[in-house]
């Protein structure tokens, strides 16, 4: 047993190398896009429309991602699709070396990445359970979260130094080496794959699919959760990927090496929060408690953003003073404290109440209700932009953030109670 233990020790570290590895070189290029998008001159709706598009692909290869993803073997999944990845970085690399990069190349290049990154997903979340003890549900993802976060803190200030110094092939290199790195690490896992038996045909596959939603739909506390999860993408990333750059490169003026520090923190924010849900709840798993403390400092933050991009606020504090630019950063770090307090614990709480042969399935449909909420936040957010002052626009996102977390939180509540009161009875 002890031995048993000690390589579910070693593979769930090698599992964690892996992702921090490739989730370094993207976090460098991710930070990057937005920035060069505007260098050549694109605006708020091409950062929109861009981020619309390039995560468009994953709503279409979510749901059958995780049909594979429970039919085979999820190491080959993860390796092979982190290969394709790293050759399709390099291409562009090549083909920004020789001038003959286009945002449509760009645009093509990321459909693919997105779609290696839409079968890796389910792939990965499905494995985790495999391999770590049930009980360590919450501490074992939290520490998954904590290494990610500080694997990717150095990469928006070493994206913003790479791009300023080498211009942005040094960034793809960069991105396309920490793919193949990631896959090798991956190779290594010892990890047993368990064929089960499956419907033939493309009917079998649309009949897996309709037997994860179902389990989805029969689990009320799953599916609000799911909700939640939407609602926190949808709302709170783009604040990170539309409103954070243009805020920094168009009204303030700020240089990249400051937006890189100010993301640079932001990252740290989710570390911390990270480590404070393992703390506090890696034991016993709660779920009500972190949601309510993540849902009020959410609140707190985005209330103080939105005060400090006030014309009045940076008229008064000014916007190149230390306080200011402390005091932006210091709300941002706690906007992203404040969503691991939300994210992690639903991660968990699911993966405990999934079984193994459904997981990949209701992740793969987590991920396309959550993921669909990042670009379809960043179109809202862009569009409205064009229309809306900055801080108008944030003002209005924090009354819906507010309105919108309560309600899930009170619904998810009523239904605990449903459940106390029927076991009850029982």
């Amino acid at each position: 047993m002890k031995s048993e233990k000690k390589m579910i020790n070693k593979d769930f570290m090698l599992y964690l190398i892996g992702r921090m590895v490739s989730d370094t070189g993207s976090t460098i290029q991710m930070m990057i896009m937005p920035l060069y998008i505007i260098d050549i001159g694109g605006t708020a709706a091409t950062i929109g429309i861009f981020s619309f598009l390039s995560f468009l692909p994953t709503l279409i290869i979510y749901p059958f991602a995780g049909v594979l993803g429970d039919r085979l073997n999820r190491k080959t999944i993860m390796v092979v699709t982190d290969l394709i990845s790293a050759g399709v970085i390099m291409i562009l690399a090549i083909l920004a070396y020789w001038d003959m990069l286009s945002i449509g190349i760009l645009l093509v290049a990321q459909v693919i990445i997105i779609l290696m990154n839409g079968l890796f997903e389910p792939a990965t979340r499905g494995m985790l359970p495999q391999l770590v003890d049930q009980g360590e549900a919450t501490r074992s993802n939290a520490m998954v979260s904590s290494m990610r976060t500080a694997s990717i803190m150095v990469g928006p200030v070493m994206g913003a130094a790479l791009y300023a110094k080498f211009g942005i092939v040094m960034v793809f290199i960069v991105n396309g080496v920490s793919f193949l790195l990631s896959a090798v690490s991956e190779m290594m896992i010892a990890y047993k794959f368990t064929k089960v038996k499956s419907r033939s045909g493309i009917i079998g596959i649309f009949q897996d699919l309709s037997e994860g939603v179902e389990f989805i739909r029969s689990n009320r506390t799953i599916g609000l959760l799911c909700l939640f999860y939407l609602a926190n993408y949808m709302m709170l990333q783009p604040i990170f990927s539309v409103i954070l750059p243009l805020l920094f490169k168009m009204s303030l003026k700020f240089s990249d090496i400051r937006y890189g520090y100010v993301q640079m923190i932001v990252i740290l924010g989710g570390l911390v929060g990270s480590i404070f849900v393992g703390v506090l709840f890696g034991k016993d798993g709660e779920l009500r408690k972190p949601l309510v403390w993540g849902t009020g400092f959410v609140s707190a933050a985005m209330i103080l953003f939105t005060a400090l991009i006030l014309p009045g606020s940076i008229s008064l504090l000014g916007k190149d003073t230390f306080l200011f630019f402390v005091s932006l950063a210091g709300a941002l770090c706690l906007l992203s404290i404040s969503s691991a307090f939300i994210i992690i614990p639903i991660q968990a709480h699911i993966q405990k109440e999934t079984p193994i042969q459904y997981m990949s399935r209701v992740f793969s449909m987590m991920g396309l209700l959550s993921r669909g909420g990042i670009p379809l936040g960043a179109l809202i957010y862009g569009f409205t932009l064009e229309r809306i002052a900055l801080h108008n626009t944030m003002f209005s996102a924090v009354l819906l953030m507010i309105a919108t977390f309560t309600g899930i939180i009170i619904l998810l509540l009523r239904k605990t109670e449903d459940l106390k009161e029927s076991n009850e009875s029982m």
